[in-house]
């Protein structure tokens, strides 16, 4: 291990050795690895190491390699970096996040050591969730959105998710849907001018929950999440939209979808109650309930661009977005 990095480690977790362990996945496009770190004498048995390297090649898998990609990318940790310095500490235990013990930027690196959510008794990752599963991220999705609701994000994304908009003019240009390239712009005004702004995680997929074990019954099941680069301002159907498109197929995500929305909505009015936000929940609830289509529809726009053949293109998707762009009269 690097000196300067086991230094950093050690002065910040209290252990007296640290030894780099498995390797527990590759950021996208060759950016760096996440690395499970072993420590002895400390506060914790070990940590994660998100460590960020920039390639001096670029390898995107889908094959955009552009220098915008590339900003994109590079912004993207820098935004994590202060997420996880200046702002995650306020997630409590019902949006519940990884403890950054440091993030430090030497040269080129980024690092940043992170809780070790195994450790801490979030073990479990899903790549289909049971409906209970699905509610229990959604209420995660809810406390999150309540606790920053009307803040501005400072330091983190304006606009959040990692494909909203104004980042995917190569997306965009790509796209064969004249109609959904001339409705593009009045979705993302539409969801960016909301009434109701919060900061909205920007990557809730079901790939980023981490579950504890399953003890019998529902209610003793808890979920944590990681993965922040794209966290930032925002409408929460945003994350929602996004969220049930990756964990559900498209016969159960609009047979449940009712459901779904009406577990988020409650659980978000009593969070807001309990961080004390004076927000009237009835227009809340109104505006962003119109604006789920958008996002959903505003989502298949940027995979229409960036992966036509996606899995998430389905018969479902693409009902809402048309009737989207019917009512916008495009």
């Amino acid at each position: 291990m690097d000196k300067k990095l086991e230094q950093i480690i050690l002065g910040s977790t209290g252990a007296e050795t640290a030894e780099l362990g498995e390797t527990i996945a590759s950021l996208w496009s060759g950016y760096g690895e996440i690395v499970r770190v072993n420590l002895k004498g400390g506060v914790t048995e070990s940590v994660v190491l998100k460590h960020v390297r920039f390639p001096t090649e670029r390898n995107h898998p889908r094959g955009w390699h552009s220098d915008r990609s590339h900003e994109r990318k590079v912004k993207s940790y820098e935004v994590e970096m202060a997420w996880y310095h200046d702002w995650s500490v306020r997630c409590d235990g019902v949006c519940r996040v990884p403890k950054c013990y440091a993030s430090e930027t030497i040269e080129e690196d980024h690092l940043m050591i992170l809780e070790d959510l195994n450790a801490a008794g979030f073990p479990l990752r899903k790549s289909n969730l049971s409906k209970s599963e699905v509610l229990l991220c959604l209420k995660w999705l809810a406390n999150f959105h309540a606790t920053f609701m009307d803040e501005s994000p400072a330091g983190l994304w304006e606009i959040g998710t990692y494909w909203h908009l104004a980042t995917r003019q190569d997306e965009l240009a790509a796209m064969e849907s004249a109609m959904l390239r001339q409705a593009a712009p009045a979705m993302d005004k539409m969801l960016n001018n909301c009434q109701f702004q919060t900061l909205i995680h920007g990557d809730a997929k079901v790939a980023n929950f981490c579950f504890s074990e399953d003890e019998g019954h529902v209610d003793s099941q808890r979920v944590a999440a990681v993965d922040f680069q794209y966290v930032g301002g925002g409408c929460g159907m945003k994350d929602v939209a996004y969220f049930l498109g990756s964990c559900l197929d498209e016969t159960l995500q609009e047979r449940w979808e009712a459901e779904c929305l009406d577990v988020y909505f409650d659980a978000l009015e009593k969070s807001l109650k309990m961080h004390n936000k004076v927000v009237d929940m009835a227009i809340l609830e109104v505006e962003w309930r119109m604006m789920f289509p958008i996002a959903q529809a505003d989502f298949y726009r940027f995979l229409a661009g960036w992966m036509p053949t996606h899995w998430k293109i389905n018969d479902y998707s693409k009902r809402v977005t048309l009737n989207v762009l019917s009512e916008l009269r495009i």
